[in-house]
């Protein structure tokens, strides 16, 4: 039996590439979505076509009874997860700090932050040997940015990720003795539709010459990553926080 994995956000962008690898790779996927079932709809039917199994599960990752439900539904639809991929994640439009509102960092923390704490938290109920699991393996989508800063565009969506490097760090350390590998990855520059999504179509292609490498990266080429991080092939990599920058 294929082992199970959850996949945050995974109807477009880096997570449904992951989805659609990690099928590849013999996970059996249930690939979440908030609100866009017709694309989520069309990442199943892509690994269903490849010979592989995966499910569509709609839960906004902001909401925690949502992600009671959505966990529920896996329970009983396809078995406990062994892995889990929290990728689920928003912007908004660039500004700085002094014009930003309340309800913005609000939805900002809630959705990347605290959905990915929850997210966790319900994975290592499932996962955890102390709790009768077999273990498993959590990834969480960080991103360059918390680093960087963001000044001038998205320092608070830089704080959000800057949460998600030390809670990688903690819980890596707190549940590998249960079996559990926590990694995080650090994505920079990645031609996806996020960068729209924050009313900057192009910023890839304008940063672009930035990179050491001089281009932005893919989505698959991020999934890459997830995959190995995983997989039995990185059985000794816990608290990895690996950069997927081309150097930047």
């Amino acid at each position: 039996m294929n082992p199970v994995l959850l996949i945050t956000g995974a109807s477009r962008g880096i997570g449904a590439a992951t989805a659609v690898l990690a099928a590849q790779h013999g996970w059996t996927v249930a690939v979440n979505y908030a609100t866009h079932a017709a694309a989520a709809d069309t990442v199943v039917k892509q690994i269903q076509e490849a010979g592989g199994n995966a499910l569509a599960v709609q839960a906004d990752v902001g909401d925690e009874a949502q992600i009671l439900h959505m966990f529920a539904e896996i329970d009983a639809k396809l078995g406990r997860v062994s892995g889990l991929v929290n990728n689920a994640g928003v912007v908004d439009v660039t500004a700085k700090v002094e014009h930003m509102s309340w309800a913005r960092w609000e939805r900002m923390m809630r959705i990347n932050v605290l959905g990915s704490f929850a997210c966790a938290r319900e994975a290592v109920r499932r996962m955890s040997t102390a709790n009768g699991g077999t273990g498993g393996s959590i990834v969480n989508v960080s991103s360059a940015a918390a680093r960087l800063g963001a000044p001038g565009q998205y320092v608070d969506y830089a704080a959000a990720k800057g949460a998600i490097d030390a809670f990688t760090i903690g819980l890596a350390k707190e549940v590998a003795v249960d079996g559990i590998r926590v990694n995080a990855v650090r994505p920079g520059l990645i031609d996806t539709d996020i960068h729209a999504s924050g009313g900057l179509p192009n910023r890839v292609q304008d940063l672009a010459h930035l990179v050491p490498m001089q281009r932005g990266g893919t989505a698959e080429e991020v999934a890459q990553a997830i995959v190995w991080l995983l997989s039995d092939a990185s059985s000794y990599t816990t608290m990895s926080l690996m950069e997927i920058s081309g150097g930047r």
